[in-house]
């Protein structure tokens, strides 16, 4: 596969050229399900790709964020980035480039837990997303409907409108496997992942540079190093991709006990005759088993799930693995699902709610908590500017659910922390003095910003999409 060696003159081109050449590979991987691509390697160095992977690197949200070279990427100039870009690709053209140590960061969880993340290096980054533009088109053609975690064009609202669709009325799938994978990240078998990479890949050298990212080796915050013999460390543009195609085990197990049924006139004939049917979701390593049958059909999940995992050395959780009834409700990706009776509805019917979890609530209105103590902003301005985003984009996610009333106690709590770090910055002034000074009509607003209002954020409903999401490089392909 030839390529040429122009740098792109700016981004617009680099993308285009970019999703030109990943249309192409997409294209192939979809009309020829067993061909393995053993010419790829000159385009992770190609400009284009390079300098589209650096656009990607330098607006990442950890840009500003540097591993163990101590260069964050938000601080190259553009002058600058164009001669680091041309020795990059001499590097990686020469096979002299190699992948340096990610540097360990802990990320507090609820509960008093930590999440590890590694960060790679500035260069690492690059060369990985230029990888994960090679490689993403190519998996996306086998990649099945039930996966949605960080795949182009998914949301996690997909996952739950799935879920939502297999749970409601006529389809009725009312056990749910609640599956969690012990330290997904950490334990991933380098050996069966490389063994699945290599079903559609096989040029050596592309096998050989994702291999050398795999065992690049951790600095702790200990300042010790690690070696990886295992996993794929969270924090590294391409870890995403190797954690879909690792668990990628499970979407073709679950798929193949699906086609096995057959067409829908032969599904329906099992469900009379009263055999299981189940239906995997799954969003990255977070996942859930919809079933519908008995309780006794459910339970056969927890050693047939195992066995499909532990080839990629992978556990389930005996702890958090649970086996729920719909009618009793369980939390997935931030929400509560649960069939209940309708409020005033005389008939008894029960119907599928989807709410924002309570421990998703607890999560924002801790950050509300955070955000306005008195000593955490100069002034009312700086507040908002940090105050606002949180809220909306808390708000953008739980929108298409029964959000309502969860959004009003959302903002009377934000209202009320903002009026009290108001009061504590003017210590002494009454309420009434208050109001009409510093918040006239009881309207938050200062340098032109405005609270933002959760109430007032429309609830809408997110439509299922099923098999018709479509992938960025093909019209008339669904992924």
């Amino acid at each position: 596969m030839n390529t040429g060696v122009a740098w792109p003159t700016d981004r617009i081109e680099a993308w285009a050229r970019v999703l030109r050449m990943q249309a192409k590979l997409h294209q192939w991987a979809v009309a020829e399900p067993g061909r393995r691509f053993d010419d790829v390697f000159n385009l992770v160095y190609d400009p284009a790709f390079l300098a589209a992977a650096w656009d990607r690197v330098r607006t990442n949200k950890g840009a500003r964020t540097a591993g163990v070279d101590r260069v964050a990427p938000a601080t190259i100039t553009s002058a600058r980035a164009l001669g680091m870009l041309a020795d990059l690709r001499e590097q990686v053209k020469a096979g002299r480039f190699v992948p340096e140590r990610v540097r360990q960061k802990s990320i507090p969880k609820a509960g008093g837990k930590i999440r590890w993340l590694g960060i790679p290096t500035m260069w690492d980054r690059i060369v990985q997303a230029s990888l994960k533009l090679v490689l993403e088109p190519i998996f996306e053609a086998d990649f099945r409907p039930s996966s949605y975690g960080f795949r182009p064009r998914r949301r996690a609202q997909d996952a739950i409108a799935e879920v939502h669709y297999f749970a409601s009325a006529t389809r009725d799938y009312e056990w749910v496997f609640e599956g969690d994978i012990t330290a997904c990240f950490d334990e991933i078998n380098h050996r069966a992942l490389m063994d699945r990479v290599r079903q559609r890949v096989s040029d050596k050298k592309v096998l050989g540079l994702v291999t050398a990212f795999l065992k690049a080796g951790i600095l702790t915050e200990d300042g010790l190093n690690r070696d990886t013999r295992t996993g794929t460390p969270q924090g590294g543009i391409l870890s995403p991709l190797l954690a879909n195609i690792a668990l990628s085990v499970l979407d073709e197990h679950f798929a193949a006990k699906w086609a096995a049924l057959g067409p829908e006139w032969t599904r329906a004939k099992h469900r009379r005759a009263g055999r299981p049917l189940m239906k995997l979701v799954r969003y990255a390593d977070d996942f859930v088993v919809m079933v519908h049958g008995t309780h006794a059909d459910a339970e056969t999940l927890w050693g047939e799930v195992a066995d499909v995992l532990a080839p990629m050395g992978l556990r389930l959780s005996d702890t958090k693995t649970h086996l729920t009834h719909i009618d009793q409700g369980f939390d997935f990706l931030g929400w509560h699902i649960q069939r209940r009776r309708k409020r005033g509805d005389q008939a008894g019917k029960r119907y599928v709610y989807t709410y924002p979890s309570k421990k998703a609530l607890a999560s924002i209105m801790d950050k509300v908590r955070q955000l306005t103590r008195r000593a955490a902003h100069r002034t009312l301005a700086d507040l908002l500017r940090r105050l606002n985003p949180a809220i909306r984009g808390w708000c953008a996610y739980f929108q298409h659910g029964v959000s309502k009333a969860t959004f009003s106690y959302l903002d009377h709590y934000a209202f009320w922390r903002v009026v009290s770090w108001i009061r504590k910055r003017h210590n002494g002034i009454g309420m009434r003095t208050l109001v009409r000074r510093l918040i006239p009509g009881w309207h938050i607003r200062a340098g032109g910003i405005s609270l933002f209002r959760a109430w007032q954020v429309p609830v809408t409903r997110y439509r299922y999409r099923g098999t018709r999401i479509p992938t960025p490089w093909a019209r008339t392909t669904t992924a």
